[in-house]
């Protein structure tokens, strides 16, 4: 089966969005209170596609932040795109990067509007698209199976008040809610201590691991071999956000498996580090890498070469989360995802998209065409506004 994804792009329109986070979520590099995102609204004759671009506000896990990516789509990426036709997602997605180096957040959100187009005018749910699109790239069969939902695993955040015991009652509520992973923020000086705090909580079997955000240097192996007791999964992005070498290095000399985030920005990246070997545990995150076409490619090299994947976001809203929620049902994602509920990040009935889990910890693909549903207006008219419009 082949799809038509050939599209004339008439208008589109851009929204700034600032829902207010329940708690404060911290990383290493900084701290966000709202989730601050760039929405796009893509038309083609009677057909609308969204994306979202969802860099933090400051560029602490990026180069990227909501200014940046304002610029590069108003004076870049939209007009090289309106008023144009294209055949494919893939001439669509090169186009993109004619003269425009990086930017993979500012792309991704206008590159997955493309795409709920494209699943929108062949009357394909976005994870159906998805499927015939990686039968055409050569993906093995086995592999193009996928489930109608994704099991949620939670990503927790460094507590502001630094207290071990508010950490420790956070991993309990959302253990009680149902997650089936837990993920705790670490960096320099909260790294073994937390960590033994959470799997007093959970247990030792629970699936667990701890994510750095590249706030370690190799030299800080001590800090590793200590966290080897507590039967981690993998150690996410441990080091430099641009390094693939160290990491390599450091997987030799801990026993938990290292697991690739902020460097793995491409395609291109994942086939050097499978050349160097040793690695194979990813996160697809689809802001970083600058869109879903680029997810296809890595989720394609991945299952050729016996590397373990899940899904992660930033997190975006549940409107940018369509693109991943429908990736990692695919059956080469092994882990659980960082795809949450609405609800924990922000409130019951706050989000664009309201993402629910059940009790069992599984999120539901939508049911409709392309994204699934219409993102809901009145969140966006309370929390957001239009700042550009692009038409014909």
């Amino acid at each position: 089966m082949t799809i038509d994804e050939k599209i004339k792009i008439d208008n589109i329109e851009l929204y700034q969005i600032a829902i207010p986070l329940l708690v404060p979520f911290e990383i290493s590099g900084g701290r966000s209170y709202t989730r601050q995102s760039i929405i796009i609204k893509m038309t083609s004759g009677n057909l609308i596609g969204y994306g979202e671009s969802a860099p933090f506000d400051a560029p602490f896990y990026s180069s990227e932040t909501i200014s940046s990516v304002k610029a590069a789509l108003n004076e870049w990426l939209i007009p090289k795109v309106l008023n144009k036709e294209f055949s494919t997602i893939e001439e669509f997605n090169k186009e993109l990067s004619v003269g425009v180096r990086g930017n993979n957040f500012a792309k991704a959100g206008i590159e997955n509007a493309y795409w709920d187009l494209v699943a929108k005018k062949n009357k394909l749910r976005l994870v159906d698209a998805i499927k015939i699109k990686l039968a055409q790239m050569g993906v093995n069969k086995e592999y193009l199976d996928y489930k109608e939902y994704i099991e949620s695993g939670v990503s927790v955040g460094i507590p502001e008040d630094r207290s071990l015991d508010t950490l420790k009652t956070w991993v309990a509520d959302y253990v009680d809610e149902g997650y089936r992973r837990i993920k705790i923020k670490i960096k320099p000086g909260w790294d073994t201590r937390p960590a033994k705090a959470a799997r007093e909580v959970i247990g030792s079997e629970f699936l667990f691991w701890v994510d750095a955000n590249s706030s370690f240097e190799l030299e800080d192996i001590e800090v590793f071999q200590e966290l080897d007791q507590l039967n981690c999964l993998f150690y996410e992005q441990p080091l430099n956000h641009d390094d693939i070498f160290d990491h390599n290095a450091l997987s030799k000399l801990v026993k938990t498996p290292i697991c690739l985030d902020e460097s793995l920005k491409s395609a291109r990246v994942g086939r050097q580090v499978i050349e160097l070997g040793e690695i194979d545990v990813w996160n697809i995150k689809i802001q970083r890498i600058g869109g879903l076409l680029e997810g296809l490619k890595l989720y394609k090299l991945a299952v050729e070469n016996g590397i373990k994947l899940w899904g992660g976001t930033m997190p975006e809203s549940g409107l940018g989360a369509m693109p991943i929620l429908a990736l990692a049902a695919f059956d080469g994602f092994v882990y659980p995802a960082d795809v949450e509920a609405s609800a924990r990040w922000y409130g019951k009935n706050k989000d664009l998209i309201e993402l629910e889990m059940d009790k069992e910890g599984k999120i539901y693909l939508p049911e409709g065409l392309g994204i699934g549903t219409e993102p809901n207006w009145e969140i966006m008219e309370k929390y957001g506004k239009k700042i550009a419009s692009y038409y014909r």
